[in-house]
């Protein structure tokens, strides 16, 4: 068996990412879950012995019966996340089977959302431009996005622009592989971008490169702006930023010296506590420039907002009354240690808490809780796995059956079972059917099969094509300028440069820097976890390409590394008032001085850079400022 892109597929072009051409080992691996396992050793150790998934759904529905009827459905928590991608194996039966239990209710973001919040607010949607319509640009800014690692697919388009005379302008913290093969490479202070865009504002306005006529016709907030904007001049956003003033007039110059400049961002700002301001300030460039209303100009961020075109998730939801309290997926620590929020029962499915969220020390220690009954559906035993009571083992996606709406492009996939599950390995949507049948509940959801469990979520859409070509392209024409003559999805069709609706938030309306938190005596670097490695991003597709990469380690600049007496190689600890981790030193030109770096998403508690990060919630958008974390590091 091989694996292979599909040189016919628009967006792709045949070429697979590399944190996938390893894919066929993870499913053939000897140390996959294959079956039931039930826990006999400590929570933590591993230690399990293989049982049938009679006995297992007949433990689960014994225990969690058993929790409703001490504490209440609201003593049970669904955890999950996107490991499991696609329409229907990420989260579908699972809202109705959760809603029958009465269980609370999952909110908040490991990403994505925020950054949506923070767009929604100024267009009234999360919907930007085509990005395959960077081809078209003539200034491409990439805005905190490391795009030649973790949207490789876009890199040709943008190279397609270059050749035809585009300048790659590359703006991030930390000297990415994207920075290194761009044009000019700015590296603002984390955190403190909005200070950027305000003065990117100020000289806009101050020199006359905004289009009046597009402003009049379909924004709101304008003169609003401009007074807010004004003693935002280049000098106080670099004192801000730490660049120089030169490079900030030349950044704003060139970003007005045409409509066809394309911004170019993802989720990895959003973790910061002023997340969602960042995307709605970026959100406002555009507007300003009337850039949308040329090909290749504008915006353009995820494209998952596009997906209801065609895609309408609501029909799985749980039916009736369920008003449920709500626990943020960020907050996992918090919840399974806190006796006054009570969870008495955690299912986890599509993710790996321990790793991928904050405050990894206080989720291991809830986790570790003798009163705590977990369920975890999983393909390898991972860090959360470890304490799982009960371990069932999860199909991959060349499995299972599913739809794959898009991130990235316009086109949205059919993923078609190549073989069948290994083992006793089932798909998400047969672990569901399996334990509400168990459970007794008779909703009417649990009797389809997947295949008209995606359809029932569709409109408008030829599933015979779908499925003859594997990938369709929502109803959105080749040329597309989204915003060109306004139509923005708030009530006035208007772009809101001043967004009321943020007062009731007690937020400011009009885009507002807010500085980080300063470094301390005690913790005076700033920790940056970014995904580093091409084939090493998370849980998912981390197993069997770790030994492909290099890690993990501390970057360290050399100014920091000689005021603390070490070099590179050397072991040194990194730690805050949440924990502690023992890495090697890597001296590197990639970060400022002030700013350390750890690869996210390597497993293990000696590795696991969540053990530092903090949980504080993102201005709005229910995310969390992993990006505001501050360390110390040296020999302890």
């Amino acid at each position: 068996m091989q694996l292979r892109g599909n040189p016919e597929h628009p967006y792709s072009l045949g070429e697979l990412c590399p944190k996938v051409n390893r894919f066929l080992k993870r499913v053939n691996a000897d140390d996959r879950v294959l079956y039931p396992m039930i826990r006999t050793g400590a929570k933590g150790a591993g230690e399990f012995r293989r049982a049938t998934w009679t006995e297992a759904v007949a433990m689960i529905v014994e225990r969690v019966n058993g929790v409703i009827e001490q504490h209440g459905g609201e003593a049970i928590l669904p955890w999950n996340d996107a490991g499991t991608q696609g329409l229907i194996q990420m989260s579908c039966l699972d809202r109705r089977f959760f809603a029958t239990l009465g269980a609370s209710r999952l909110t908040g973001s490991i990403c994505g959302n925020t950054a949506k919040a923070g767009t929604t607010t100024t267009y009234g949607s999360g919907r930007s431009t085509d990005p395959m319509d960077v081809r078209f640009a003539e200034v491409i800014i990439l805005w905190g996005t490391n795009t030649r690692l973790t949207n490789r697919h876009l890199w040709p388009f943008i190279e397609q622009a270059r050749a035809n005379g585009a300048q790659v302008i590359v703006i991030d913290p930390l000297r990415t592989m994207t920075a290194e093969s761009a044009d000019w490479f700015l590296q603002p202070l984390p955190g403190t971008d909005v200070a950027l865009m305000l003065a990117m504002m100020h000289i806009l306005i101050r020199d006359g490169l905004v289009d009046d006529d597009y402003i009049a016709d379909h924004s709101t907030g304008y003169d609003d702006l401009v007074a807010h904007v004004a003693d935002w001049t280049p000098e106080r956003a670099a004192a801000e930023c730490g660049l120089d003033v030169a490079d900030i007039e030349r950044l704003a110059a060139r970003y007005g010296s045409t409509k066809k400049t394309f911004l170019r961002t993802l989720i990895g700002a959003e973790h910061h506590e002023n997340g969602a301001m960042f995307f709605r300030t970026l959100a406002c460039l555009p507007v300003l420039t009337g850039a949308f209303t040329v090909h290749g100009g504008g915006l353009s961020r995820s494209v998952g907002s596009w997906n209801s075109l065609h895609v309408d998730d609501s029909v799985y939801d749980g039916t009736g009354d369920h008003n449920t309290r709500q626990i943020s997926m960020n907050h996992l620590g918090r919840a399974l240690t806190d006796p006054e929020v009570g969870v008495h029962a955690l299912f986890v499915w599509g993710g790996n808490p321990v790793v991928s969220i904050p405050e990894a020390g206080l989720i291991r220690a809830g986790l570790a809780r003798d009163d705590l009954f977990a369920v975890v559906s999983e393909q390898f035993v991972t860090d959360t796995a470890l304490y799982a009571d009960v371990l069932l083992p999860a199909a991959t996606q060349i499995e299972q059956f599913d739809l794959v709406p898009s991130w990235g492009s316009f086109y949205m996939g059919w993923n078609e079972k190549a073989i069948e599950p290994l083992g006793e390995a089932v798909p998400n949507t047969e672990m569901w059917r399996r334990l509400a049948t168990a459970f007794g509940m008779s909703d009417p959801l649990f009797e389809l099969d997947d295949e008209a469990l995606i359809i029932l979520a569709l409109t408008n859409v030829d599933v015979d094509l779908l499925r003859k070509q594997g990938f369709l392209r929502y109803d959105i024409p080749e040329v597309f300028l989204p915003y060109a003559a306004g139509g923005f999805a708030t009530p006035e069709g208007k772009a809101l440069l001043r967004a009321d609706g943020l007062a009731a938030l007690g937020l400011p309306t009009l885009p507002t820097y807010t500085a980080p938190a300063a470094p301390t005596a005690a913790t005076p670097l700033r920790l940056m976890t970014p995904k580093l490695h091409t084939r090493f991003l998370n849980s998912t597709y981390s197993s069997h390409h770790g030994s492909m990469e290099d890690g993990p380690f501390v970057e360290l600049s050399a100014a920091d590394a000689e005021v603390r007496g070490v070099g590179d190689g050397d072991e040194v600890s990194v730690w805050n008032d949440a924990g502690m981790l023992t890495l090697t030193v890597r001296l590197s030109d990639r970060v400022r001085p002030g700013l350390v770096a750890i690869p996210w998403g390597w497993w293990g508690e000696q590795a696991n850079v969540n053990v530092l990060t903090s949980a504080v919630d993102t201005d709005w958008g229910g995310g969390a400022a992993y990006l505001d974390t501050l360390v110390e590091v040296g020999r302890r």
